[in-house]
Order: structure tokens, then C-alpha cells, then sequence
């Protein structure tokens, strides 16, 4: 690797994993995707570009394009689809540029409904409204022009108006505290503890991919459903519930005998839960498991 290129891998390959995780949604993609974005720099070279990181991160949007486009198992997955989680702390011996900057652009939910989005309309969206591309820069990566590229954004942004996610805002102080109670009726086995948590119009989703016996294949609504599948599937196997940060929000990792078993993120609003998203997938618990 030339010292060029090295440079630009220290400088800008968070940038790129930021683009690639919030396209793909799991981390082993995403990380294979900034590895062929700087495989196409070394190719190039960095002759000619005037702005590496901008070059960088329109190649990983064409690159992210072609691996959503090619990917069909997503068009079979079993139940509801949501991303890998990031959960906090990611671990000391991680470097930084590694890690996926964490804002209001990973939420769950929002990458969710992402996922319901044609390729070209999430990349366009993400490059433009998450990362400030131009749609000419947008028009080269998805093969159209800069007025398509446009209304693939606006597309994209309607669609996400038409299922709108409830957003509340809630302090990170209120929002711990009712994590933690959350993750105290589960601990103890309280049934009446955690409906005293959940809203009485909660609505909950559980990413299996299949793999869980006796999983959810929809969403749950309601604190009565909700709550009773939550104890039916983690009151009294002595798991152990830990609150943490889930893609930014509070969440709670559930583990039993040292190994992450579900993941939770967490929306809440005057003192309740209005939203839980379980990542279950043994896939999507690998990397935590593995460290």
C-alpha cells in the first residue's frame, strides 16, 4: 500500500464504513464493502482527485448499490428484518476509525424502514440526506440522471413519511431509568413489573432470521401480547439482563452463561416503552459473542 493510499485508509475509512453500515445494515458487509471501496482506490491511484474522501465515499454508494441489487436473501428472510446492533461500550481494544460513528441516522427504526426501500432510493437517500452528497455526484453512482437522482431521494423521504416511526423527546436520564426498570421486571421475573413498563399500545418486533424456535414472524402490539411473549421467552432461564446503548438509543443486552443471546433496543415516552426491537439472529450476534 502506498503512503497515499495508507494516508487516505487513516483518514477516511470510518467515513466509509459510516456510508456502508447505514446502507447494508451488518457489519461483515459493511467492512467488506470499504475493503473493495480502497481496493478500486489503489487501482485508480489518487492522481486526479481533487477530494479523496469524497471520491471514497461515492465508490462505496456504487459499491453498496451493486451488493443490495445482487442480494436476494433478504427478499427470503424469515419475520421481520433489522439491522446488526452496535452496542456500547464496543470494547477498548477496538480502534476508533473501526467503529460506526453513532447518531440519529443508526437508529434501528430508521435503518429498518431503510430496508423496505428500493436499493437506488436508500442509497440516494442516505448519500444525500445523511451525507450531503450532490445529486450530480448521485447520478453517476446509481446510472440516472441528477433529476431522477432527485426524485429517488424524495421517493424515499415520502416513503418514510408514510410509515412514520413514533419519536419522542425523551431525556437520556428518563430514558436509562426506564431501561432499567424494564430490565429489573425481566431479571426478576415480574410479569406485573414489566407491564407496568410497557405502553398499553407497545409495539414490539424480534429479528430470528428463523432461527429461534417459537419466535415472533410479525410485529407484536399491545402490552398484554407483548409482555407475555417477553416472559415466555426470558423469565427464568437465569439470564442475565445488562442495560446499555443500542445504536445510540437504550437497550439491553440479554446473555446466558456468557453469551449474548438477544439484543434490545428501546424507545420510550412518559416513563413507558413504545417500542421494542429484539435482534435475536445468531448471525447478527457473532461479533459481540466473539469478543
Amino acid at each position: 500500500m502506498s503512503d497515499i493510499i495508507e494516508q487516505a485508509w487513516h483518514l477516511h475509512r470510518r467515513r466509509v464504513l459510516d456510508v456502508s453500515y447505514r446502507m447494508l445494515g451488518t457489519l461483515v458487509d459493511a467492512e467488506d464493502a470499504v475493503q473493495e471501496t480502497f481496493a478500486r482506490l489503489t487501482r485508480h491511484g489518487c492522481e486526479g482527485i481533487d477530494d479523496v474522501e469524497g471520491w471514497l465515499v461515492t465508490v462505496a454508494g456504487r459499491v453498496c448499490l451493486d451488493r443490495l441489487r445482487a442480494d436476494r436473501t433478504r427478499a427470503r428472510y424469515v419475520g421481520p428484518w433489522l439491522p446488526e446492533p452496535l452496542v456500547e461500550p464496543a470494547g477498548a481494544d477496538l480502534d476508533p476509525a473501526d467503529q460506526v460513528t453513532l447518531d440519529d441516522s443508526v437508529r434501528l427504526a430508521l435503518l429498518a424502514a431503510l430496508h423496505a426501500l428500493s436499493p437506488a432510493e436508500r442509497v440516494a437517500f442516505v448519500l444525500h440526506d445523511v451525507f450531503g452528497v450532490s445529486f450530480e455526484e448521485i447520478a453517476a453512482v446509481v446510472g440516472r440522471s441528477p433529476a431522477a437522482a432527485r426524485k429517488l431521494a424524495s421517493r424515499a423521504r415520502a416513503a418514510l413519511r408514510d410509515n412514520p416511526e413514533p419519536r419522542f423527546e425523551v431525556s437520556p436520564v428518563q430514558a436509562r431509568a426506564v431501561a432499567e426498570r424494564f430490565a429489573h421486571a425481566c431479571t426478576t421475573g415480574d410479569l406485573a413489573a414489566l407491564m407496568e413498563v410497557l405502553a398499553h399500545d407497545v409495539v414490539g418486533e424480534f429479528d430470528s432470521g428463523g432461527r429461534v424456535a417459537g419466535a415472533p414472524l410479525g410485529p407484536l402490539v399491545g402490552a398484554e401480547l407483548v409482555g407475555v411473549t417477553l416472559a415466555r421467552t426470558l423469565f427464568g432461564a437465569g439470564a442475565d439482563f445488562r442495560v446499555v446503548a443500542v445504536n445510540g438509543e437504550p437497550g439491553v443486552v440479554v446473555s446466558l452463561v456468557g453469551q449474548v443471546m438477544v439484543v434490545i433496543a428501546l424507545e420510550s415516552h412518559d416513563n413507558h416503552v413504545v417500542a421494542i426491537r429484539a435482534i435475536g439472529n445468531p448471525d447478527k450476534l457473532a461479533r459481540l459473542n466473539a469478543r
